[in-house]
């Protein structure tokens, strides 16, 4: 349970620290908080991640493994799950790949086109992430660049043809997130 609470404490810390980082109004932090403290969900989430379908099912395996320091947790030969380093001991980020031909029967089977979806992983420092990545020859669709709206940026593509878009935070311009305000309650 100790652990628990240090995971809600932190994920708090993360999202306060995020929201200050984009320059997020207090007055809609607390809007967000309460609205999230009224709703008692009912049943806790234990995990939640993208699941892909791809025939590139262990070349993605090992672009993960191999540029983000993912590990296996598990894996059959139509199907691979993968779980990135944490923080603080916990378990980090998870992803699911799925091969075409799997042997579920769920809706779904048809491999992913490659559009309308990007994976965005946040790191400390997206400029070394960027030379280690490209020294190894992972394709580069976006150069380092610095976003007005608070973030250091790179774009790859995984095997499976998932944009994968690898952000750090940083401070953003001085009255970007003025001009696009949340709509009120």
């Amino acid at each position: 349970m100790v652990g628990l609470h240090r995971v809600a404490v932190a994920a708090v810390v993360s999202t306060i620290s995020f929201a200050l980082t984009i320059g997020l109004a207090p007055a809609a932090m607390a809007r967000t908080q309460h609205a999230s403290a009224e709703r008692e969900p009912h049943m806790k989430v234990r995990d939640l991640y993208p699941l892909v379908t791809t025939p590139a099912l262990f070349e993605t395996r090992d672009f993960y493994v191999t540029h983000f320091g993912f590990e296996v947790l598990f894996e059959a030969s139509w199907f691979v799950y993968l779980s990135g380093p944490g923080e603080d001991g916990t378990r980090g980020a998870t992803l699911a790949f799925m091969h075409p031909d799997h042997p579920s029967s769920p809706p779904g089977p048809e491999a992913f086109d490659g559009l309308g979806m990007i994976l965005t992983v946040e790191v400390e420092d997206a400029t070394a992430l960027f030379e280690r990545l490209s020294g190894a020859g992972a394709p580069i669709v976006h150069p380092v660049t610095d976003e007005d709206w608070g973030q250091r940026r790179f774009m790859t593509r995984d095997p499976s043809g998932v944009l994968v878009d690898v952000v750090q935070q940083t401070q953003p311009v001085d009255g970007f997130w003025e001009r696009y305000p949340a709509p009120g309650p």
